[in-house]
Parts: structure tokens; C-alpha cells; sequence
């Protein structure tokens, strides 16, 4: 069984919502299982809700929740809030990395999901910021890198 995390941007440009739900189910199908959400806006959101509509199809699926910091969806706006909750809601597990905000915790989730990973499926647009930092990472740590 293949575990994957998602990274990818916070602002979705041009995010092809049905190439995304394609790739996940084409995962599911392939044995994997185990999806690790950052539960970061944008990409990693929009990916656990494309897990969360394969649930029912596919006994099995687990989504995991890896929350950098006790107070990541504080300066969310309401209808992220929302969605941020519902999909905390529909997880099998949720995993606190700290109660606080500190300089370095999205590194330290990031770090975590690609440790605990064989997959990275990405949404990266630019050269810079987390999400290239991760997706790097995981390339030096040999996952497979799956990028929209």
C-alpha cells in the first residue's frame, strides 16, 4: 500500500479540478490508500476534498490531516474556515505537530508528510516558497513525484 501527501500553492491559477480528481483516483486504483493532507488553503484543501468523494467508492481510503500548528486556519476567511473543518471532519486521523505557531513549523510538516510518504502529488507553479522546498526535498528523498 502506497501512501502520498499533497503540496502544492495556495492560490490556484489554473488547477484543472477534473485532472486532480482523475490522478487521485487513478492512485486509489493503483493500491494507495493513505493520502496526507497539509490542510494548507488552495491546493491541499481542494485535494482532500477530491479524497473525501472517493471515500464512498473506495473502502479504505484514509485521509490524515498533518496540521503544522494548533492555530493554522485562524486567518482563514469564513468559507475556508468551513470547508477546513468539514474536511477535519471526514479524516480518519489528525496529527498536531504543535499547539503554536513558530517560525519553521509548515517546514516541519512538510518534512513530515514526505518522511511518511512514497508519493508526492503537486500543484507547483513556482520556482520559490514551500511548495518547491517540499517537492525538492522529496525528490533528494526518492518519492515518486506525480505534478499537475
Amino acid at each position: 500500500m502506497s501512501v502520498c501527501c499533497f503540496t502544492g500553492h495556495r492560490v490556484l491559477k489554473d488547477l484543472d479540478a477534473a485532472l486532480l480528481d482523475r490522478v487521485i483516483t487513478n492512485l486509489v486504483k493503483a493500491g494507495c490508500r493513505r493520502f496526507l493532507c497539509g490542510m494548507a488553503k488552495g491546493f491541499d484543501l481542494a485535494a482532500a476534498e477530491s479524497v473525501i468523494a472517493l471515500k464512498r467508492a473506495y473502502p479504505g481510503v484514509n485521509l490524515v490531516a498533518c496540521i503544522p500548528c494548533g492555530e493554522q486556519a485562524d486567518g482563514y476567511s469564513a468559507t475556508d474556515k468551513w470547508r477546513y473543518k468539514r474536511i477535519l471532519s471526514n479524516c480518519e486521523e489528525v496529527i498536531v505537530l504543535s499547539e503554536s505557531y513558530y517560525n519553521g513549523c509548515m517546514h516541519v510538516r512538510d518534512r513530515f508528510m514526505v518522511d511518511n510518504s512514497d508519493i508526492v502529488l503537486c500543484y507547483l507553479r513556482e520556482k520559490s516558497g514551500g511548495t518547491y522546498y517540499t517537492v525538492r526535498y522529496a525528490g533528494e528523498c526518492g518519492l515518486k513525484i506525480i505534478e499537475l
